[in-house]
């Protein structure tokens, strides 16, 4: 009796009691589907016509208010109206938009006028980074010149100094050989005893004395040749290289000139100014479009 007991104690309870209340698989599922349904079903919201409108002209007030920081500014103009025309088709073909033939003509007149605005700027660009580039190329030559003008200078001094050594050495050499030669002639005994007369001795005096003057003169006209050479030269070289300083620092000037202007972009106002004829163009066209409803009512 005791084992018939315990064993009731143990009894299984049966499945349908064991399981958890909420755990109704079909019924989470089917709740899932309905739940998928009604979002499939939900409308999706369209945009009016003010909230396109206002999404225009906000974003036309931002292309004409952006500004191109980077150098050369014409590689950005094909994007900027690649996204100024993007803004306007997204306009124009809302369906809460109904465009006419005077906005298509103001949009038209405004496109035109930029695009024909950026092409003279673009050609504008073009033309000053050529003229940097010639200008630099002509500053590169300017200063090889000039390098190679003193290297020529440097090297015509050098060669006169070498004549002027060749053509003063035998001179000089004569000069001392006279000099002690006058001063042997000097320093004799001249008498009746000495082998040398004061007559003799007079004259070879005299005779070397006027050998030594000459060739001092010669010496002197060499010298004075090579120095007059030398002079001319200097003169021309410094000539010569002040022109070519003044026409680097005229290339470097321009080149500044002309860098300076190219890193400012001039687009900014013909840009802004097509972007405010649009702006007008926008508000224009939701006047008329918002002033037909209540003409159309007063009729």
């Amino acid at each position: 009796m005791n084992w018939i007991m315990g064993f009731q104690q143990r009894a299984r309870t049966p499945r349908d009691l064991g399981r958890r209340p909420g755990k109704n698989k079909p019924q989470t599922k089917l709740g899932k589907r309905r739940t998928g349904a009604e979002y499939r079903f939900e409308q999706e919201h369209v945009a009016t016509l003010t909230e396109v409108a206002s999404r225009t002209l906000n974003s036309l007030s931002r292309l004409g208010n952006q500004r191109f920081a980077v150098a050369p500014f014409c590689d950005h103009y094909d994007r900027w109206l690649l996204n100024l025309r993007n803004v306007l088709s997204d306009f124009e073909t809302s369906f809460a938009v109904t465009v006419d033939d005077r906005f298509k003509e103001e949009r038209l007149r405004a496109l035109s006028s930029i695009e024909l605005a950026l092409s003279d700027r673009r050609a504008k660009e073009t033309s000053n980074d050529e003229a940097v580039r010639r200008l630099n190329r002509s500053l590169l030559d300017a200063k090889s010149l000039l390098a190679q003008t003193d290297r020529e200078y440097a090297t015509k001094i050098n060669e006169i100094a070498s004549e002027r050594e060749r053509a003063v050495k035998p001179v000089v050499t004569n000069l001392g050989k006279l000099r002690r030669e006058l001063n042997r002639i000097v320093q004799m005994r001249a008498g009746f005893l000495r082998g040398i007369s004061k007559k003799t001795k007079a004259e070879k005096t005299t005779e070397t004395t006027r050998r030594l003057d000459s060739t001092k003169e010669e010496l002197a006209r060499i010298e004075q040749s090579f120095a007059s050479e030398e002079e001319k030269l200097r003169s021309e070289y410094e000539h010569r290289r002040r022109q070519m300083l003044d026409q680097i620092a005229n290339y470097q000037k321009e080149a500044e000139y002309l860098g300076a202007g190219m890193q400012e972009d001039d687009s900014i106002a013909p840009r802004r100014t097509a972007c405010d004829e649009l702006v007008n163009a926008v508000n224009s066209l939701l006047q008329r479009t918002q002033s037909t409803p209540e003409s159309a009512g007063k009729s």
